[in-house]
């Protein structure tokens, strides 16, 4: 599998409060993997950085080349990117973690509107309602 597309989601409801992630992984072939996952509680940003994390490592494991992610958290992105330094305590390890597991792919990270990331928010939301209950499906 040389090449993924994932769309990737993370939210709390509740600053902190109860929260998931949801991730759509697309491959050239035509596969989708979909997962829902409840992280625990946490703030938003973790949630999202804890989607992406969750992305990384699902293309990694497919043995991928490269990964796009779109996210719709502009901090995320931005941070990923180096446009914006990482300054939060909690939120470091995480960005740190993210980035050095992108240097073992050719990896791409863009904003995108929420509204073109639905399915993944779906099943990030799904996540925090079940609670647990993890959810993940082809």
């Amino acid at each position: 599998m040389s090449e993924l597309v994932a769309y990737v989601d993370g939210g709390s409801h509740g600053n902190p409060g109860p929260a998931g992630i949801g991730i759509v992984l697309e491959s050239p072939g035509g596969e989708t993997i979909r997962i829902s996952k409840w992280i625990g509680h946490q703030d938003n940003n973790v949630a999202e950085y804890a989607a992406v994390l969750e992305a990384l490592q699902l293309a990694v494991a497919r043995k991928a080349k490269r990964l796009q992610v779109y996210c719709d958290s502009e901090v995320v992105v931005r941070q990923m990117t180096g446009e914006y330094a990482c300054r939060s305590p909690r939120l470091y390890s995480l960005n740190w973690t993210c980035r050095k597991l992108a240097r073992a792919l050719e990896f791409t990270i863009s904003h995108i509107p929420r509204e073109l990331n639905l399915e993944a928010n779906t099943l990030a939301n799904h996540a925090v309602r079940c609670r647990g209950e993890a959810l993940s499906f082809t």
